[in-house]
């Protein structure tokens, strides 16, 4: 196999691994501390991809809440430690494809803005920490997705041009930090895209799952 890109950067949450249902839980947790009525996972769903900040917000928004997202957030991230593990699984096709892009000799490498040390718990618990060489959180740097610093960064760390490098993600968060680094971009269509349109995010590919990413070819190469 050929891949077109020397590094892949991938997004963790809604993009290898369906994390919905323990988020929902550690959100709803935090909810029932404050006295609000729980959310169903859907709704919690709608409101990932930008980052814990923006997720209790919205949350606490929803709720009609008055607390302060900063003075909440401790309480929302001790629960989303707790409940970090407890129906986490791989999408189908992400060990196969992981897989073919190692066989292929393509660096891989993390970047999530899920905090660091959970999301090398993660990695680690699905079985995939040991593809990825580097891995960015969202606590790792100054600025976090989608500000370009974080991919940047992990092509530096690598020695690999941002020309040669592609982002795989899930998010407005992932299609942003990827145009701001000038690096492509492909979306996948089962994670958490909120309100954000996949298909009109300039991406050379929106795939279903990862099954046919290692058969990825550049834009000029399918003409």
């Amino acid at each position: 196999m050929s891949f077109p890109y020397a590094l892949v950067l991938f997004d963790l949450d809604g993009t290898l691994v369906d994390s919905a249902a323990d988020i929902a839980e550690a959100v709803n947790r935090t909810l029932d501390e404050l006295g609000h009525p729980r959310e169903d996972e859907a709704t919690v769903r709608s409101w990932i991809g930008l980052g814990t900040r923006v997720l209790l917000d919205s949350a606490l928004r929803h709720a009609g809440s008055t607390a302060d997202v900063d003075a909440v957030m401790p309480r929302l991230m001790v629960h989303y430690e707790d409940c970090l593990l407890l129906h986490a699984r791989l999408y189908p096709g992400t060990v196969e494809a992981l897989d073919a892009l190692a066989d292929a000799g393509v660096a891989m490498s993390m970047a999530t803005n899920k905090p660091e040390r959970m999301a090398r718990v993660l990695a680690q618990a699905m079985g995939i920490d040991h593809y990825f060489t580097h891995v960015v959180g969202g606590d790792t740097l100054a600025e976090r997705k989608p500000h370009a610093m974080p991919l940047l960064h992990l092509a530096a760390l690598h020695g690999v041009a941002a020309a040669d490098t592609l982002m795989v993600g899930d998010s407005e968060a992932d299609a942003g930090a990827a145009k701001a680094a000038g690096m492509d971009l492909v979306l996948l269509r089962h994670g958490y895209p909120r309100d954000f349109d996949l298909e009109r995010a300039g991406a050379v590919a929106v795939l279903d799952d990862l099954t046919t990413l290692p058969s990825l070819a550049r834009p000029q190469e399918q003409l």
